[in-house]
C-alpha cells in the first residue's frame, strides 16, 4: 500500500466520523420557522480556476470592481480553502459539506453518488425556488450535482466544452426576470479563467502580458451582473456567497495548470459572504469551502451549525484538502493537505512543512524541524487514502464527452494503477505533467502515433507506471505494430499479474488479430459486468460478425444466424450486417424476419440492390399485398449482379 501508516484506531475515528457527516446530512431538517421573519434569497457564485491573489482589494495586477465591492460590505476570508484542486469534487464539498473523503468524488469526471444530499435537495424542501447555470461540462448533470434544483442548465453550444461568461449571466439574469414569490436559491458558475487564457476585448489588450488575469477581470463584469440583478429582483433579504472552487498554478512549484499539487497557488482561494448575521469585515480565520453548505442551510433557517456566519468561524481542529489524481491515475504517492493558522504541511511520500506568514511562497520546508505544529501531522496520517479502481465513471460518458474533457486538460487514467510503496512525489514528477495531459488527449483523438514517443518518454522516468505501459500496448495495437503491443501487454502482465484491465486491454488487442477467439470470454464478462463500455462492446461485435462470415463460408447456417444475432444485440443501431441476417432467415424460412432485417439495409449500402431482390422474394412468399410495387422496385435499382437473379426468378413470374 501506500507510505501513509496512520494509527488504525485514528482513522476509524476519522471514517466513522465522515460517515456520520453524511448520515446527518441526509436526515430530514427542520422547517424554517416562519416567526423568523422573511427568510432570505440565497446566490452562490463559484469561480472556476481563481486563485486567491488574483481577484479581490489585495489582488496583484488585476481589477475587480464588483467582487470588492460585494466584499466591502461583506466578510472576507483571507485563509479559505478548497478541499481538492479539481472543479467537480470541489463543488461537491461545498454542497455536500464533506471532504471528498466523505462524498467519495476525487477526480473529475466521476458521479457524486445520490445516497450523498446536496444542499439544494434541502432548500428546495424547504420552499426555496433552486436555479443552477454552470459554465462547464465538468458539472454537467450527469455527474450528479443537479438534484434538488427547479432549473439545472448545463447547456453548451454544439461540440463545446464551456459556456462563456456573459452567455451564463445571460441564462441567469432570464431566470431571475420571471416572478416568483419563493425565495429564490441561485447558483451561478463562471469558468472564465480557466485555461487557454482568452480575455475578450478590452481585457485582452489590456492584459495582453497576463491572460490569466484579463480572464479574471472579465469575469469580474459578470459578476457585477449577477449580483446587482439578483438584489433587483430576488424576493425578501439577500444573502450571497462568492468562492473559487480551486486556484492554478501559474508555474509554481511547477505546476502551470492545477490538479496535481496541494501548494497555496491551487488551494488557497478567495471566499467572501455577504447578507443578514454577517459582520462585515476581514477574518484570518483557517475554513475550509466546505463549509459554504452550512452557511447556506443557517440562512434558510436549516441549523447554524459550523456556519461562517458566526463571530467565530475557524475550524474545530484543522483544515484538510487532498490531491489524489496522481495516485488515482499514475500510482504515485497520494496527497494530503493540514493548514492552521500561519502554518501548512503536505504528506506525499514524506511530510512537508510551511509558514505562511514568513514564507508565502513555501520554499523552506519546516518539516524536519520542531516549528510544525503535531496536530497538523496527525491529521495528515489520519485523513482516509481512496482505493484505485473505486469510483466509477457516468454510464453516459462516452468518446464526444471524454474529448470535451480533453479540451479542459481532464482525461482519466485508463487503467487501475499499481500501489507501490516506492511511488514517485507528484512534486517530482512536475516536468511529466504536461506529457501526460498531451498523451491523455491525443489518445481520446485517437492520434496514436504521435503518442508513441511521449509515452516512451514517460516510462523512462516511471517505468512501473502501469497506465502508460497499457496506453504504449494500444497504441501500437491499434497501430498494427503486433510484435510491439505483445512485448508491452507482456510487461503490464509483469507489473500488475491480477490486473483485470490488464487481462481486457489485452483481450481488446487479441480481438484485432489471429487470436480473436481467445478474446470471447473476456470480452463477454467484461459486457456483463459493465454494459456499456463502448470499446469492448464494439471489439465483441467485430468478432460476432468474423464469426458469423466464417460460418456462412462453411454453409453453417445456424452459427452464423447466432452469431450475427449476438453483433446486432450488442451494436443496436451501429449493426452492418442486416443484409447477411436477412439472407440467413430466409434461408430458413424466417420469413417475418427476414423481411425486418432486409427492411433495415439502408439505401447507402453497397448491398442495397441485393436487399431489394431478397425483400421482393420475401414478400411473395408472405403473399404480401405490395409484392408486385416490390418486384419493380428491385428490377428499378437492380445493379450487374441482382439483374440477371431478378429475370430468372420463378416467383416473380406470375406477379402483377
Amino acid at each position: 500500500m501506500s507510505t501513509l501508516t496512520p494509527t488504525c484506531f485514528r482513522r476509524a475515528v476519522i471514517v466513522a466520523c465522515l460517515s456520520a457527516l453524511a448520515a446527518c446530512g441526509g436526515a430530514q431538517r427542520p422547517a424554517p420557522n416562519p416567526a423568523a421573519g422573511p427568510r432570505q434569497s440565497i446566490l452562490l457564485i463559484t469561480l472556476d480556476t481563481t486563485r486567491a491573489d488574483a481577484i479581490g482589494p489585495d489582488a496583484v495586477g488585476v481589477a475587480t470592481p464588483a467582487f470588492n465591492a460585494v466584499a466591502a460590505r461583506g466578510r472576507r476570508f483571507l485563509q479559505a480553502y478548497a478541499t481538492v484542486p479539481e472543479t467537480l469534487p470541489s463543488h461537491s464539498s461545498i454542497m455536500t459539506g464533506l471532504y471528498p473523503a466523505g462524498h467519495g468524488v476525487h477526480e473529475n469526471a466521476r458521479y457524486l453518488s445520490p445516497a450523498q444530499p446536496v444542499v439544494a435537495e434541502q432548500l428546495q424542501r424547504a420552499g426555496y425556488r433552486t436555479a443552477a447555470f454552470v459554465s462547464s461540462f465538468v458539472l454537467a448533470r450527469r455527474f450528479g450535482l443537479a438534484r434538488g434544483f427547479d432549473v439545472y442548465d448545463d447547456r453548451l453550444a454544439a461540440g463545446q466544452a464551456e459556456r462563456g461568461d456573459a452567455a451564463t449571466a445571460d441564462t441567469a439574469l432570464a431566470e431571475l426576470s420571471r416572478a416568483t414569490t419563493q425565495p429564490r436559491f441561485l447558483w451561478v458558475h463562471f469558468n472564465g479563467p480557466h485555461a487557454p487564457y482568452a480575455p475578450p476585448e478590452p481585457f485582452r489588450t489590456r492584459y495582453a502580458s497576463a491572460p490569466y488575469r484579463g480572464e479574471v477581470a472579465a469575469m469580474d463584469v459578470q459578476i457585477g451582473r449577477v449580483v446587482q440583478a439578483f438584489e433587483q429582483r430576488a424576493a425578501g433579504p439577500v444573502a450571497i456567497v462568492i468562492v473559487a472552487d480551486h486556484g492554478e498554478g501559474l508555474g509554481e512549484h511547477g505546476e502551470q495548470q492545477h490538479g496535481h499539487l496541494l501548494y497555496q497557488s491551487t488551494m488557497h482561494v478567495p471566499l467572501v459572504i455577504a447578507g443578514p448575521g454577517v459582520t462585515p469585515g476581514v477574518s484570518d480565520a483557517t475554513v475550509s469551502t466546505r463549509r459554504i453548505y452550512h452557511t447556506l442551510l443557517d440562512w434558510a433557517g436549516l441549523g447554524a451549525a459550523h456556519s461562517l456566519r458566526a463571530a467565530n468561524p475557524a475550524e474545530s481542529d484543522v483544515v484538510l484538502g487532498e490531491a489524489m489524481k496522481p495516485f488515482l491515475e499514475y500510482g504515485w504517492q497520494p496527497q494530503v493537505m493540514s493548514v492552521a493558522g500561519r502554518h501548512q504541511a503536505i504528506l506525499a511520500g514524506r511530510v512537508e512543512g510551511y509558514d505562511l506568514i514568513s514564507d508565502p511562497g513555501e520554499h523552506h520546508d519546516l518539516a524536519a524541524g520542531p516549528d510544525l505544529p503535531e496536530a497538523l501531522r496527525n491529521a495528515l496520517y489520519d485523513y482516509p487514502v481512496p482505493t484505485p479502481g473505486g469510483a466509477t465513471e457516468p454510464a453516459s460518458l462516452g468518446t464526444v464527452d471524454r474529448q470535451k474533457l480533453a479540451s479542459l486538460g481532464y482525461v482519466s487514467g485508463g487503467a487501475t494503477p499499481v500501489v507501490r510503496k516506492d511511488a514517485p512525489r507528484p512534486a517530482d514528477m512536475v516536468g511529466l505533467l504536461a506529457v501526460i495531459e498531451q498523451v491523455s488527449t491525443l489518445f481520446v483523438n485517437e492520434r496514436y502515433a504521435q503518442a508513441i514517443p511521449l509515452l516512451q518518454k514517460i516510462l523512462a522516468a516511471d517505468p512501473r507506471n502501469l497506465d502508460a505501459t497499457l496506453r504504449l500496448a494500444s497504441a501500437h495495437s491499434a497501430l498494427g505494430h503486433t510484435a510491439q503491443a505483445d512485448a508491452m501487454f507482456a510487461r503490464a502482465a509483469e507489473l500488475a499479474p491480477a490486473s483485470a484491465d490488464v487481462t481486457l486491454y489485452r483481450a481488446l488487442h487479441q480481438a484485432r488479430g489471429r487470436d480473436w477467439a481467445q478474446a470471447v470470454p473476456v470480452l463477454e464478462q467484461a459486457i456483463k459486468d459493465t454494459p456499456d463500455r463502448t470499446p469492448v462492446v464494439e471489439a465483441l461485435a467485430s468478432i460476432r460478425a468474423r464469426q458469423g462470415r466464417l460460418a456462412m463460408e462453411a454453409g453453417q447456417t445456424s452459427a452464423a444466424t447466432l452469431a450475427f444475432e449476438q453483433e446486432r444485440a450488442l451494436r443496436g443501431g451501429a449493426f452492418a450486417h442486416d443484409l447477411e441476417l436477412g439472407v440467413l432467415y430466409l434461408a430458413a424460412r424466417r420469413l417475418l424476419d427476414a423481411a425486418a432485417a432486409l427492411d433495415r439495409v439502408p439505401a447507402s449500402s453497397p448491398g442495397y440492390a441485393m436487399a431489394l431482390f431478397k425483400r421482393a422474394q420475401v414478400s411473395v412468399l408472405l403473399h404480401e399485398p405490395d409484392a408486385a410495387a416490390r418486384i419493380d422496385l428491385a428490377r428499378r435499382h437492380a445493379d450487374a449482379t441482382t439483374r440477371p437473379l431478378i429475370q430468372s426468378e420463378r416467383l416473380f413470374r406470375d406477379i402483377r
